[in-house]
C-alpha cells in the first residue's frame, strides 16, 4: 500500500529547464538557482510532514525494487519538477517517517529545527574537518562541542574527542585506543604500531551478555577474534554483575589471557540497562584495565538534572560513547567519542607533509585530523552546537526525562491488558513484552508475536521492533519522540491486540502455525 500522503496537496510542478552540470554547482554566479531550488524542496519537505498519515507505507523490497529497475541513470531528466516527481515514486512516498508518534520501532528520533539549519550551512560550504586550512572556525566550535560534552561526562579541561560516523565506529575507535594504550610499550617502535601477532590471541575483553553487538565487531576487525569477548553475566534487571568481574579475570589470567578492556553499557539496546560504573569503574582502575562506556543511548541523561545520578562512574571511564542523533535529537550521523586523557588521541597521530605536518603541530595549529581516524569528515558538530545555543542544555535534559516518563506510563497501560505481559520494567525509553493470551499452547505465541509486527508494518500502522529473550520472541518499544501522547501509543497497544486474537483464532481453528508474511 502507499504511504496515506494527500498527493493533492503534494503535488506541484515546476518549469526549470535543465543545464549543463556547471550550472548547477553552488558559486556567487547561481545563488538564484540554489535559493528556488532549496526554497522549493524546503516547501516539498514541509507538505510532506503536514500530510503524511502513517510511519510506513508497507511497501515491499521487490515491489520498490522493481521501480528503481525502470530508471536509466544514463539519461537524466528534462525538468526538474520530473525530479521531485521521480524522488518522491522512489523515496519519499515510501520513506520511513521517525517523527509520526506510532513510529516506535527503534532508535531513531524526530530531529531539532536548529540542527537541519546546521545542515544547510555544514553542506553549501562543504566544510572538511581535517586541517586548520580546511575548516578555520568550524574547528574550534567543534573543541567547543567536545569541551561541553566532556564536562557534562565529568572529566577535566584534559579530555577531548573526536566526531565519529555512528555508535559503531565510536565503541571501535574506542576499542583502538584500549588495544594501542595498554600496549603501548609493546607495539610501538620508532613511531610506527607493530602489534606483536604471537600475543594477539591473548588478548580479552570483558563485557555484559548484553553489550552491543558492535564490540564483538570491533574485536574482531582489531585482529583480537571474536573469542576475545569474555561475557560477565547480568543480574535480573540485565545490567553486569560487577562482582564477577574479579573470578572472570582470575579464570582469564589463568589460562594465560590478558584483559585489555572492560566494556560497560549505559543504555542497552533491548532493555536500556545502565551496568554498575562506579563499581566496574573500581576494578578498571584496581586492575590497570582501559574502561570504555557505550553511552550510545543512556547519554540524554548526562544533560538531565533530575536522572543525571544515573549514570554516576560515568567520569571514571577512559573513553565514552555519545550518539547525538539518537538521545540529543540530532540528524543522522552525530556521534562522538569523548576521552579522558586528551594524550590518548595522540595514538591516531600520523603526519602527512601536504596535509599536517609535524611543523604544523609544533606552531599548535589544531588540525583535526591528528585527533580522528577519519580524514576527510563532516562538521557535524555544527548541528549540536546550533541547538545547543538556541534551545540549551536543559531543553536535551528535559526532553529525555520526558521520555522516561511516558514509558513509565505506557508500561502501567500494558500492565493493564490481560493479553499483553511486560517482561520487566523500563528502565529508559524501550519496552519489551508480547501477546500472550492465557491458555494457549506456547509453540504458537513466537510466530503470533512476530505475525503482530510484521502485520502493523505491512498495513502502515504502526512500526514496531521485536527481540528474543531467553529464546523467546517479544514486540519492542522504543520511545525517543518527546513530543508522542499517551493516547498515540495505547491506539498501538490495542491494535496488537485486536491482530493477537485474530491471529489466535486462525490457530485455535486448528492452522498448523502461522507466519510473519
Amino acid at each position: 500500500m502507499d504511504i496515506k500522503i494527500d498527493t493533492g496537496v503534494y503535488q506541484k510542478k515546476r518549469r526549470h529547464n535543465m543545464k549543463d552540470g556547471g550550472e548547477f554547482l553552488l558559486t556567487d554566479r547561481t545563488v538564484d538557482r540554489y535559493r528556488s531550488m532549496m526554497m522549493e524542496g524546503l516547501d516539498e519537505v514541509c507538505r510532506l510532514f503536514e500530510t503524511v498519515k502513517s510511519p510506513f507505507s508497507g511497501i515491499s523490497p521487490p515491489e520498490l525494487r522493481s521501480r528503481l529497475k525502470r530508471i536509466d541513470t544514463s539519461k537524466p531528466v528534462e525538468h526538474i519538477s520530473e525530479l521531485y516527481d521521480e524522488l518522491y515514486d522512489l523515496y519519499l512516498k515510501d520513506a520511513v517517517y521517525f517523527h509520526h508518534p506510532r513510529y516506535l520501532a527503534h532508535l531513531n528520533c524526530p530531529v531539532l529545527i536548529p540542527s537541519l539549519l546546521a545542515e544547510l550551512f555544514a553542506s553549501a560550504i562543504n566544510t572538511s574537518m581535517d586541517t586548520w586550512d580546511q575548516s578555520a572556525g568550524a574547528t574550534l566550535i567543534e573543541e567547543k562541542v567536545i569541551e561541553w560534552i566532556a564536562k557534562l561526562i565529568g572529566y577535566s579541561d584534559d579530555a577531548d574527542g573526536t566526531f565519529t560516523s555512528g555508535g559503531t565506529q565510536s565503541n571501535f575507535l574506542g576499542l583502538l585506543l584500549a588495544r594501542d594504550s595498554i600496549l603501548a610499550d609493546e607495539i610501538y617502535k620508532d613511531g610506527r604500531a607493530s602489534i606483536p601477532l604471537d600475543k594477539v590471541g591473548s588478548y580479552c575483553v570483558f563485557t555484559s551478555e548484553k553489550t552491543h553487538f558492535s564490540i564483538e565487531k570491533a574485536c574482531h576487525q582489531l585482529g583480537l577474534g571474536a573469542d576475545a569477548i569474555i561475557c560477565i553475566p547480568i543480574d535480573r534487571h540485565y545490567r553486569m554483575r560487577a562482582e564477577a568481574l574479579e573470578e572472570a579475570a582470575d579464570v582469564a589470567r589463568k589460562a594465560g589471557r590478558k584483559p585489555i578492556a572492560i566494556v560497560a553499557t549505559a543504555g542497552t539496546t533491548d532493555f536500556g540497562s545502565i551496568d554498575p560504573l562506579t563499581e566496574i569503574a573500581d576494578f578498571a582502575q584496581k586492575n590497570r584495565i582501559w574502561f570504555h562506556v557505550d553511552a550510545a543511548y543512556g547519554c540524554g541523561l548526562l544533560a538531565s538534572t533530575r536522572d543525571r545520578s544515573r549514570l554516576n562512574g560515568i567520569e571514571y571511564a577512559d573513553s565514552v560513547t555519545v550518539d547525538f542523533h539518537k538521545s540529543f535529537f540530532q540528524p543522522i550521523s552525530c556521534s562522538a567519542l569523548i576521552v579522558r586523557q586528551s594524550k590518548t588521541l595522540d595514538l591516531l597521530t600520523h603526519h602527512a607533509d601536504y596535509l599536517n605536518p609535524r611543523s604544523a603541530r609544533d606552531a599548535d595549529v589544531p588540525n583535526r585530523v591528528d585527533r580522528s581516524i577519519q580524514t576527510t569528515r563532516r562538521f557535524e558538530a555544527l548541528k549540536i552546537w546550533l541547538s545547543l545555543r538556541l534551545i540549551g542544555e536543559d531543553s536535551f535534559g528535559e526532553m529525555f526525562e520526558c521520555l522516561i516518563d511516558i514509558t513509565k506510563k505506557v508500561a502501567n497501560e500494558i500492565k493493564k491488558i490481560p493479553e499483553l505481559r511486560l517482561l520487566v520494567e523500563p528502565s529508559l525509553t524501550t519496552l519489551l513484552f508480547r501477546y500472550e493470551p492465557q491458555f494457549f499452547p506456547d509453540e504458537y505465541i513466537d510466530d503470533i508475536n512476530e505475525a503482530i509486527r510484521s502485520k502493523l508494518s505491512h498495513s502502515g500502522y504502526s512500526m514496531i521492533a521485536s527481540t528474543r529473550v531467553n529464546n523467546a520472541v517479544y514486540l519492542k518499544f522504543t520511545l525517543l519522540n518527546p513530543t508522542v501522547q499517551l493516547k498515540d501509543i495505547t491506539s498501538v497497544l490495542w491494535e496488537i491486540v485486536k491482530e493477537g486474537k485474530k491471529l489466535s483464532t486462525i490457530v485455535s481453528h486448528n492452522y498448523k502455525g502461522v507466519r510473519a508474511s
